[in-house]
């Protein structure tokens, strides 16, 4: 006898599908992402297209080194504004405004002789070990009130510029190093640090690579804790060390300051 095997098909269906659907109708959303490093053809649109904005919105702007036609300088914005024009031309145009209202271009040796012969501020004749220029402030050594605050400040834009003008290939941010040792309360002026870190936001902005307090007493933390909010993103590039530290590790054996030898 014969037997045949009848071969069943196995079950279909194992799970259940499940249809969900929103009660919402779905949205589009459009995202723009904006590169962080445009290849050169970009950059040099966006640099034609700050320029034009420039002319058209703030044409008594002074053109030139300096001005709403200086191309590297737009570059400069455009980096610090992650590539956009509007906030490039926001933030360039007040820049641009200042220098001219200030006079940095009219700064010389000779305009801040007086208050630069106090030592308060100066910058190093050599580069620190990472090949930056560095820019030295004495505070026991300024004294709010002795000068016109212009002056202080005259100086203070002046050192910036003369560091940045030391500034080697390839380099583009300075060293500040705060010397606050023998930093009293008389010392303390909110005012005219508050310009500071002002100048270097809004003015100078990325140049400033790293800040050291050194041998920051006690009666200076206070000061720190009231200025800390007004420095904006600076505060990040604030480190506390010791003199000893700068020696050590900011500066080879012939190019120490002299102040922390």
């Amino acid at each position: 006898m014969s037997h045949w095997l009848t071969l069943r098909p196995a079950p279909v269906q194992y799970f259940r599908i499940v249809s969900i659907q929103s009660k919402k109708p779905a949205k589009n959303f459009n995202l723009s992402i904006r590169s962080c490093s445009p290849d050169p053809e970009s950059k040099y649109k966006l640099i034609a297209e700050v320029k034009e904005k420039l002319g058209k919105e703030h044409s008594t702007l002074p053109l030139g080194k300096y001005g709403r036609d200086d191309e590297e300088m737009i570059l400069w914005y455009l980096k610090d504004r992650k590539y956009s024009v509007k906030d490039a031309v926001s933030k360039l145009s007040k820049a641009i405004r200042w220098r001219h209202e200030f006079g940095v271009s009219e700064l010389s040796e000779e305009s801040i002789k007086s208050v630069a012969e106090t030592r308060k501020a100066y910058v190093h004749d050599f580069l620190d070990v990472n090949g930056r220029p560095v820019l030295i402030v004495d505070a026991s050594k300024h004294i709010p009130g002795e000068f016109e605050q212009y002056e202080d400040e005259k100086l203070c834009v002046f050192m910036i510029e003369k560091a940045l003008s030391k500034l080697p290939s390839g380099k583009q941010e300075i060293l500040a190093v705060i010397d606050l040792r023998g930093f009293r309360t008389q010392n303390a002026d909110i005012k005219f640090l508050t310009f500071v870190f002002d100048a270097l936001y809004y003015y100078y902005p990325r140049r400033l690579s790293q800040v050291l307090f050194v041998d920051a007493p006690f009666i200076y933390r206070p000061v720190w804790e009231l200025i800390k909010p007004l420095v904006k993103s600076y505060a990040s590039l604030v480190r506390f060390c010791s003199a000893k530290t700068v020696k050590e590790e900011y500066f080879a054996a012939d190019t120490v300051p002299p102040n922390f030898k």
